[in-house]
């Protein structure tokens, strides 16, 4: 099973803290800053999943989700945001994402959902 997880977020601590979390439980990770700057990185593509934050500057995670899905690129992604509503959850899952998780949220929830995300991706 591919144990790769990108995690893209504008705030560096939540990056760092995801980073550690996913790496303590046996996950490879890269993190990134911006949504375009994870979208130009070749070693993103090797990823078996992607943590998106949903609100961020330039692009926002459902720009990014729309641009995978634009360039056929078939990776699971896992939402998070700490303002969720119900037009929000609506596009990003009509989008394809697998999951939606409000911050802040559980690291069993979040082991849980990257286990199947990775799963799926097989």
């Amino acid at each position: 099973m591919n144990r790769w997880v990108c995690i893209v977020d504008d705030d560096a601590s939540v990056r760092k803290s995801l980073a550690n979390l996913l790496r303590s439980a046996g996950f490879e990770t890269l993190s990134f800053a911006a949504g375009d700057v994870f979208l130009g990185s070749e070693l993103a593509r090797q990823a078996g999943c992607v943590l998106l934050d949903l609100k961020m500057p330039g692009m926002s995670g459902l720009q990014v989700q729309r641009e995978l899905v634009r360039q056929g690129w078939c990776l699971p992604v896992i939402c998070m945001s700490a303002h969720w509503d119900d037009g929000a959850v609506h596009a990003v899952m009509g989008a394809g994402a697998q999951a939606c998780l409000g911050k802040p949220f559980s690291e069993e929830v979040l082991l849980k959902v990257v286990e199947e995300a990775l799963a799926g991706s097989q």
